[in-house]
């Protein structure tokens, strides 16, 4: 759903389930935040999240791998590890059953690079293809990462380049280079685990979330309200998938890159030499995106030099400020 239509959908939900009289509920509807967690110990919490979506791309077995990648990508955006998953799909009754096998051998191969497990799942007919995972997974109650708890000072990094919106769009309408395709499905399927890991290992991060559907600044500007500060981006550091730019220019984007620049747009401020289609490359709603984390700067070099070890690229895109919305230099 676009933005506006999403948080006037869940308005009256918010408050059924009072955190106050749920004290295990640790997040839930009242806080907008990426996955649901529920403590069960001292040391232990469930964290839960569903997410599926119809197919980015034409091969089965990819779209299957994608859209596992994708799902689990917010249990890494709270700093959990995947435990198991449930399959949820939806498939036309003509649909050869072969692609269907293909789907879901995608993303169970995906679940198990995780260190997770397949342990069911649903299925229903439906006339477009539709397929995702519902995982639980485990974190440290102390450990957990939320949109909120960036504080001034801090560095914002991201893990993964932009430009799959733009990209795969491109290919629905038979314009994507095969090159840039490939290096995007390649990014997509490309699990935060190691991310989520390295931002774990290097100790004193709170604020995290996982860049999807929301776009770059859709879901910036959840962690600066959250977090109670204005995020300050500058384009050029940030990294743009090869062709994304070109794409960019002849304004080949999803519809959901223009909702999520009409919700807000009203909060984000920018330079006035970047052209709108650099803008709306920050709009552009991202499938299996990276992480975009807050890093305290004395943490900056031991994270540099986890992320060397562990071959985990990351780029630092903005800085957090005294104020409040966004702000993006050239």
């Amino acid at each position: 759903m676009a933005p506006a239509a999403l948080a006037q959908v869940l308005r009256p939900l918010q408050h059924l389930f009072n955190s106050q009289h749920l004290p295990n509920l640790l997040i839930g509807l009242d806080v907008a935040d990426d996955c649901a967690v529920y403590q069960l110990s001292a040391t232990q919490a469930i964290v839960s999240t569903i997410d599926f979506f119809t197919p980015v791309v034409d091969d089965p077995y990819d779209y299957g791998a994608i859209a596992a990648a994708n799902s689990m990508s917010d249990v890494y955006a709270m700093g959990g590890e995947v435990l198991f998953a449930l399959n949820v799909g939806a498939f036309p009754g003509s649909l050869d059953t072969a692609i269907v096998t293909e789907i879901l051998r995608g993303g169970a191969e995906k679940v198990i690079e995780a260190g997770g497990v397949i342990a069911g799942g649903h299925t229903i007919n439906d006339n477009e293809p539709k397929y995702g995972l519902a995982v639980t997974g485990l974190v440290n109650p102390a450990r957990i990462f939320t949109k909120g708890g960036a504080q001034v000072g801090d560095v914002l990094i991201l893990t993964k380049p932009l430009g799959t919106g733009t990209i795969t769009t491109a290919l629905k309408r038979d314009l994507a280079d095969p090159t840039h395709l490939h290096r995007a499905v390649n990014l997509m399927k490309r699990l935060n685990r190691s991310a989520m890991q390295a931002l774990q290992a290097v100790g004193g991060v709170k604020a995290v979330t996982d860049i999807t559907g929301f776009g770059l600044l859709g879901h910036a500007l959840e962690m600066a309200r959250a977090s109670g500060g204005k995020f300050l981006f500058e384009f050029n550091q940030m990294p743009l998938l090869e062709g994304a730019a070109d794409y960019a220019a002849q304004y080949v984007f999803p519809g959901g890159a223009w909702n999520n620049r009409y919700y807000a747009e009203s909060a984000v401020t920018f330079a006035p030499t970047l052209t709108e289609p650099q803008q709306m490359l920050l709009w552009d709603p991202q499938t299996s995106g990276g992480l975009l984390a807050a890093l305290p700067p004395p943490r900056l070099t031991d994270f540099q030099q986890i992320c060397i070890a562990s071959r985990q690229p990351f780029w630092v895109v903005g800085q957090v400020v005294s104020g409040e919305g966004i702000e993006v230099l050239l």
